[in-house]
């Protein structure tokens, strides 16, 4: 299979004008200009779009697809108030809630090949059941089973870890790995075994961390907006163990910053000394714009971030926050907040730099020999596709996964197989 287009953009180089990509058994062998490119491989079937640009699928770091039935509430004074907004909406336990979150994985997969989406990092409370729904689907997908254990529920930690760490659904498109939910869900000790699990069998792991103003609050204190939550859904007792200093320095303190598979979801709350603490590790994080902008967070620091070496990726969190799952409407805004900023950068938070925050393996997010043959498709006529794209509503026109068409795919395992 050869794709042709007036545009190429690698994303780990200069675009290619006139350019051709070949795929084989799911993985890209050749790239170049399409004279070239056409004389070695003959017989290669051609797709040829003008006027268009051939990018790599996109990556989407951080999302939740089961909540892809919910629609956002309007702006929470907290974030407190939008997680108990969110437990109200939750599915019910049983066959009816399990139809629900399948649903809802189905709306979310559609959104996401609709936007050129072809790999994601997703949360999931619910992974026994999600797992089974996407292990064989089209997307690429790094499962991060969700464990929450804290106060009256600490003894769920090993079942939950157990749940969120099996490995038995794992197929060539998914991934297992771990997700210890968030400081205030999850106690410290909780969070050890999370990482000693994930080291133990090198799984991705990805933490909500520094969300909010009000985590260091209640790690210190177990006081604030977050507490406040506590007592609305019941369960709290006092041994929850405390920490001072901040999110950013638990993670230190507990290893994560040294594991090059971690992941922070966020992060939007951080200072100088805790800007210099995830520069001197591993860790990767992603910023979701759209949401940040919903829950009026200040100026999130991705551009230092960036500036120290620290990997920023980019995610579009669940549809609860915001409006969909069109990651590209993210990278619109990023345009938006940095007109200076050169496109191609600002792809690679969509590209390279979320392959590796979900370390991807194979590498995605490039179009490069040996890489998969995943490919999103935009019309752009002029000769700045990538700076086109983003200062217009343009949706994909085609989206490829591992070198096959995935415009009209169907996601059979909701639809023909029982859960």
């Amino acid at each position: 299979m050869l794709l042709h287009a007036k545009w190429l953009a690698p994303m780990v180089g200069p675009l290619i004008p006139d350019g051709a990509v070949v795929a084989q058994a799911g993985r890209i062998v050749a790239i170049g200009h399409v004279e070239e490119i056409g004389r070695k491989y003959p017989d290669a079937i051609e797709h040829s779009y003008a006027n268009a640009a051939i990018l790599p699928g996109l990556i989407n770091a951080h999302v939740h697809l089961e909540l892809s039935d919910l629609s956002r509430p309007a702006q929470p004074e907290t974030l407190a108030d939008w997680l108990g907004d969110v437990v109200k909406q939750s599915p019910p336990p049983g066959e009816a809630g399990e139809q629900r979150v399948a649903q809802a994985i189905e709306t979310g997969v559609q959104q996401c090949l609709r936007f050129g989406v072809t790999s994601i990092g997703d949360i999931s409370q619910r992974c026994a059941l999600t797992r089974n729904l996407l292990r064989d689907g089209p997307l690429r997908v790094v499962s991060y089973g969700e464990v929450l254990a804290m106060a009256a529920r600490r003894a769920m930690l090993e079942p939950r870890l157990a749940v969120a760490a099996d490995q038995s659904e794992r197929s060539e498109k998914l991934t297992i790995g771990i997700s210890p939910h968030a400081p205030y869900s999850v106690e410290i000790p909780g969070y050890r075994r999370c990482l000693e699990e994930a080291r133990k069998h090198a799984l991705p792991i990805a933490t909500h961390l520094a969300e909010s103003a009000g985590e260091a609050e209640f790690l210190s204190n177990h006081t604030g907006p977050l507490r406040d939550l506590w007592q609305r859904i019941g369960g709290w007792d006092d041994a929850v163990p405390k920490f001072s200093g901040g999110p950013i320095r638990m993670a230190q303190s507990l290893g994560y910053l040294d594991y090059s598979k971690t992941l922070l979801a966020h992060v939007n709350h951080c200072d100088d000394d805790e800007l210099t603490i995830l520069a001197a590790g591993k860790a990767s994080v992603v910023y979701c714009p759209r949401t940040h902008a919903y829950f009026g967070h200040p100026p999130h620091r991705w551009r230092e971030m960036l500036a120290r070496g620290i990997n920023v990726a980019l995610g579009t969190d669940s549809c609860a926050s915001s409006p969909d799952l069109n990651l590209v409407d993210d990278l619109r805004l990023l345009h938006q907040l940095a007109p200076d900023m050169p496109p191609d950068q600002l792809w690679q938070l969509a590209t390279t730099r979320a392959s590796r925050a979900i370390a991807a393996d194979p590498p995605a997010g490039q179009l490069t020999i040996g890489a998969v043959a995943d490919f999103t498709i935009f019309r752009a006529a002029n000769d700045d596709p990538l700076r086109e794209i983003l200062e217009t509503d343009t949706l994909p026109i085609s989206t490829w996964i591992a070198g096959t068409n995935e415009n009209h795919s169907a996601f059979p395992r909701c639809q023909n197989r029982s859960i």
